[in-house]
């Protein structure tokens, strides 16, 4: 990404996981939407799975976070490389998550969706699978 995409960029080095829900993380006092993946609710097929995945990669380490703003819901949306791992590559690349297209086009991550959607790993092993965005909607909707 070119530096002026950047709205800023943090060194999260030695905060404490605190929390995660799905892909959203509360480092001390910071909540990290990771930028350009959904992974499915809790509720949802493969939720559980994606979570546990989510807290081995970054639980008690050290986070180095590209935040590239804020959400509308005051999260900071970035990307978290943790001990040298991408996490939203390993996310996607484990099928544990979509690639979250409408807000992020960057060629490498529906690469890795694509790989994992064509080995049927983590939750494309599923048939008809409801994407988490539209299981949010339908939620509000009462459906």
């Amino acid at each position: 990404m070119p530096v002026r995409d950047w709205f800023l960029a943090a060194l999260a080095c030695c905060y404490r996981v605190l929390n995660v829900q799905n892909q959203e993380i509360l480092a001390r006092k910071y909540r990290i939407q990771l930028k350009g993946i959904d992974a499915p609710e809790s509720s949802m097929p493969y939720g559980k799975e994606a979570k546990e995945e989510l807290v081995k990669l970054v639980g008690v380490k050290c986070l180095r976070v590209l935040v590239y703003g804020e959400d509308r819901y005051d999260r900071c949306v970035g990307d978290i490389n943790c001990n040298g791992k991408f996490v939203q590559e390993i996310m996607l690349k484990k099928g544990l998550a979509w690639h979250y297209s409408a807000y992020d086009q960057r060629i490498e991550l529906a690469t890795w969706e694509k790989e994992a959607r064509a080995k049927r790993v983590g939750l494309w092993a599923l048939p008809n699978l409801k994407k988490p965005w539209e299981w949010r909607k339908d939620k509000r909707q009462g459906r």
